[in-house]
C-alpha cells in the first residue's frame, strides 16, 4: 500500500518545510513534492529543521504549477480549514485517510495526493477546485489555523491507523513471568516473620491481618521480578535493625 503524496503548493518557510519532512517521517509518508516555493530550493535551513529526517528533503520533486504536480495522479485531496463554497464532499482525517487506504491498496494501486497550501493564506479556490475532495480538521472554531507541519502530523497519524499499521511500539506487558506460589508462600513467611519480629501483630489479630496481607499481596498479580524485589527489601531491612534475616 503506497503512502500518499505530500504536496505543498507555494511553501515559503524553510523551518516549515523542515518540520514537514519530520512529520512525514514519523508516520511512513516518504514522497513530497514542493510547487514554485517562494525562496527557491534547495533553502537554507530546512535540514537542520528536519532534525534528521531528511529522506523526503533529498527525493523532494519541484514543479511549477499545480497541475503539473498532481498529473499522474488518481485521485487528490485538499486540506482547508475554511469553507470554500465548491460543491465537493468534505471529510474529516479519518474518513480522508480510510478512502485514501482503499484507494491505494489492492486491487485498486491509485496514486493518491494531499494538498497543504501556504502558510499565511493556505489554497487558492482554483487549486482546492482541482482536488476530488476537501479534508478539514474539527478545530476549535476559535483558533481553526494549523500549521504546515500540524496538518501533515495529523493526516499522517490517520493514514498509518487506516493502512493497519497503527502498532504502539511498545505495549507495557509484564516482561517477568507471574510469581509462582512457592515464591508466594516464600514472601508470606519471610514477612509475616519479620512483622513478628518487629512486633507488629496484635497477638489477638495476627491471623487475620496475616490473611488480609496475603490477599492483598495475591492482588498484586506479581511477577518473579516482584517477589524478589520484595524478598531483597525485607532482608535488608531485616539486617539494618537486627532482625534475623529472612531467608
Amino acid at each position: 500500500m503506497a503512502p500518499p503524496v505530500v504536496i505543498l503548493v507555494s511553501p515559503q518557510l524553510a523551518q516549515n518545510i523542515g518540520m514537514v519532512s519530520r512529520a512525514m517521517a514519523n508516520f511512513g509518508l516518504t514522497e513530497l513534492r514542493l510547487v514554485a516555493p517562494k525562496n527557491g530550493w534547495p533553502i537554507k535551513g530546512v535540514r537542520e529543521a528536519a532534525s534528521g529526517a531528511v529522506a523526503a528533503l533529498d527525493g523532494a520533486s519541484i514543479y511549477a504549477t499545480l497541475p503539473e504536480a498532481i498529473a499522474d495522479l488518481h485521485y487528490v485531496l485538499a486540506t482547508t480549514a475554511r469553507e470554500r463554497g465548491q460543491m465537493k464532499r468534505v471529510m474529516a482525517p479519518d474518513e480522508a485517510m480510510g478512502e485514501v487506504a482503499a484507494r491505494t491498496g489492492h486491487p485498486n494501486r491509485q496514486r493518491v495526493g494531499i494538498l497543504f497550501g501556504r502558510e499565511r493564506v493556505g489554497l487558492h479556490n482554483e487549486e482546492v477546485s482541482l482536488a476530488d475532495a476537501i479534508v478539514t480538521f474539527p478545530v476549535s472554531p476559535d483558533f481553526p489555523s494549523l500549521n504546515l507541519a500540524q496538518a501533515v502530523l495529523l493526516l499522517g497519524y490517520e493514514w498509518r491507523r487506516a493502512a493497519g499499521l497503527g502498532r504502539l511500539p511498545f505495549t507495557g506487558e509484564m516482561l517477568a513471568p507471574p510469581a509462582t506460589r512457592e515464591a508466594m508462600l516464600s514472601l508470606f513467611s519471610s514477612l509475616e516473620a519479620a512483622l513478628e519480629a518487629a512486633g507488629f501483630y496484635p497477638p489477638e489479630k495476627r491471623e487475620i491481618i496475616a490473611r488480609n496481607m496475603r490477599d492483598m499481596l495475591h492482588r498484586m498479580a506479581m511477577t518473579e521480578q516482584d517477589v524478589r524485589t520484595l524478598r531483597g527489601a525485607l532482608r535488608a531491612l531485616t539486617r539494618k535493625h537486627g532482625n534475623p534475616p529472612q531467608t
